[in-house]
């Protein structure tokens, strides 16, 4: 059987300032550093996620807000393998009632495809799929980045979170003895190598084609401890509805984005979106609360992607940008720029130029 995502639509949404991912990783991530003394508080403010907010059930993030924090944390600790550490630290509970329904399912191997089915709902932020292995029947997981542009830093950290949480969770769920077959990494072989040996007890290679987790055929048919199939179907029902209503959240914030990016360098009001979708300001006010942002939010990260993809044309002055992203002036820019990403506007491009050409380390 070929790789295949479940029938859950792709995470996010076509573009990285959509807030639609659960903030389990980020969780985590603020735990593990809180117990080495680095305090992320700080850096969640700055893009927009205060103590507060991150302890609200109904708070979702968007790929950039997550990036962001991720890539501070890892120079913050000096961590290059912070990834493992947080995919370790997990537990099932953090998945609210996708770990439930995990717990309740019938087999280990059925269980890593019913989280692949709901992925939207766990907080990834890697896009999984699952299927029947080449040989010896043996059963493969594969994780593949949003975008394969992404920060190397950001991407390192998520594979590594991705494949250390899955062994992690396995072994809570089924038995301390878990281990794969063998782990691939796309990335190169990292030092220390011993590490990802420790953690994941099987071979580890690098420089794979893709990222895969192996599962044996014996360890992928073990029954789950906690198997009830009345409490799984009755579970099922919930994370159904669930999946419905963040794809109606999904579809909001992919057309209101789109009608500002069309609109730049001036955004419609808040009146008139709500007039172009035949509501009163209240009620999208509303939904766009249950997605977790505000109408000031999305448009401030569609004129920051705007901005991104402008600075990585050198014949734009900064006057040029200012004027189609929609700002004021060129001091506008230059203190967005600075609270988005802690430089100016003339570094920002710089560093965007040079990673662009390959020549950034």
């Amino acid at each position: 059987m070929p790789l295949a995502p479940g029938p859950a639509d792709p995470p996010g949404t076509s573009r990285s300032t959509s807030a639609t991912i659960q903030p389990n990783i980020l969780r985590c991530l603020v735990v593990v550093a809180d117990e080495r003394g680095i305090d992320l508080r700080p850096v969640l403010k700055q893009v927009g996620l205060d103590e507060t907010v991150m302890r609200s059930a109904a708070l979702r993030v968007s790929y950039r807000q997550g990036s962001a924090v991720i890539r501070r944390a890892v120079e913050l600790t000096g961590d290059e393998h912070l990834g493992l550490k947080v995919g370790a630290a997990q537990h099932l509970t953090a998945w609210g009632l996708l770990g439930f329904a995990l717990m309740a399912d019938d087999t280990l191997w059925h269980a890593i495809g019913t989280g692949v089915r709901y992925q939207n709902l766990s907080g990834a932020m890697v896009v999984w799929s699952a299927g029947a292995g080449e040989d010896d029947d043996a059963f493969v997981l594969r994780a593949d980045l949003p975008d394969p542009a992404m920060d190397p830093v950001v991407a390192s950290f998520l594979l590594e979170e991705a494949f250390a949480s899955v062994v992690t969770l396995s072994r809570l769920a089924v038995s301390p003895d878990f281990a794969p077959k063998v782990v691939e990494f796309s990335f190169p072989p990292p030092r220390p190598y011993d590490l990802f040996v420790a953690l994941f007890g099987c071979p580890v290679r690098f420089d794979a084609p893709a990222n895969r987790l192996v599962v044996d055929p014996a360890w992928a048919r073990t029954r789950m401890p906690g198997r009830d199939p009345v409490s799984y179907a009755s579970t099922l029902e919930m994370l159904d509805a669930q999946m419905a209503s963040r794809r109606d959240q999904q579809d909001l914030l992919e057309v209101l984005e789109i009608s500002v990016a069309q609109s730049l360098p001036s955004a419609p009001s808040f009146g008139e979106q709500a007039r172009r979708h035949a509501t009163s300001e209240r009620t999208l006010r509303r939904r766009l609360a249950e997605c977790g942002t505000t109408y000031e939010a999305l448009v401030e990260g569609v004129r920051r992607e705007r901005v991104e993809h402008l600075l990585l044309r050198p014949e734009l002055t900064l006057r040029d940008i200012a004027r189609r992203a929609g700002f004021s002036d060129e001091r506008a820019l230059r203190r967005a720029v600075h609270r988005w990403h802690g430089t100016s506007p003339v570094r920002l491009r710089e560093r965007m130029l040079l990673r662009d050409t390959g020549q950034m380390e």
